[in-house]
């Protein structure tokens, strides 16, 4: 299983889920990020802009797009976030659950979702990355097989954790050049 990182270090190079249930909350604690509404900033620079469920739809409208050209069903992202940088639009899902359930089967939806985000924002030329973000219950043995599936699809996931670098925004010590800390 391909597992992410938490705390420690990595609170520098990502953001950390591990008390956050919000994007931009997590973004907002990040060093050097603020948010401002839906706008994301780097030390005062724009370099992303968030869409979470119904957002996503007022966007396409306003650039006068109408989703059921491209989609029979609207699909609610927990959050999607637009980078400028390299013009993509990533699918941010979060899953944390604490007995079975429903979230089992969703997870083996990344493939058909992807693929219908692709279709709703081709008109924008945007590429499209599919997220899951997972809390621990997902490292049971069970999963292995759901989660080889997310990356043979070519989807990710990631425990608690979401890499700035994968997201393609700045990420505080590639700016700073100041080397990690490794956690104490």
């Amino acid at each position: 299983m391909k597992t992410g990182g938490i705390g420690g270090g990595n609170t520098r190079t990502g953001l950390n889920f591990e008390n956050e249930r919000d994007l931009l909350t997590a973004i907002s604690h990040a060093p050097g990020y603020s948010v401002a509404g839906s706008v994301i900033y780097y030390r005062g620079r724009e370099v992303a802009r968030s869409y979470k469920k119904h957002a996503l739809y007022r966007m396409l409208a306003e650039r006068g797009i109408n989703y059921r050209d491209h989609l029979s069903k609207k699909l609610l992202p927990d959050d999607a976030i637009y980078v400028i940088v390299n013009n993509t639009m990533f699918i941010i899902e979060l899953k944390f659950q604490k007995t079975a359930g429903s979230v089992d089967e969703k997870l083996q939806t990344c493939d058909f979702k992807k693929k219908q985000y692709r279709k709703l924002l081709a008109p924008l030329n945007f590429e499209v990355e599919y997220v899951y973000i997972l809390n621990d219950w997902f490292r049971q043995p069970e999963y292995k097989d759901v989660l080889d599936y997310v990356i043979s699809v070519g989807c990710q996931y990631y425990f608690h954790y979401l890499p700035l670098q994968k997201l393609g925004l700045p990420v505080p010590d590639e700016i700073d050049g100041a080397p990690l800390q490794a956690a104490a």
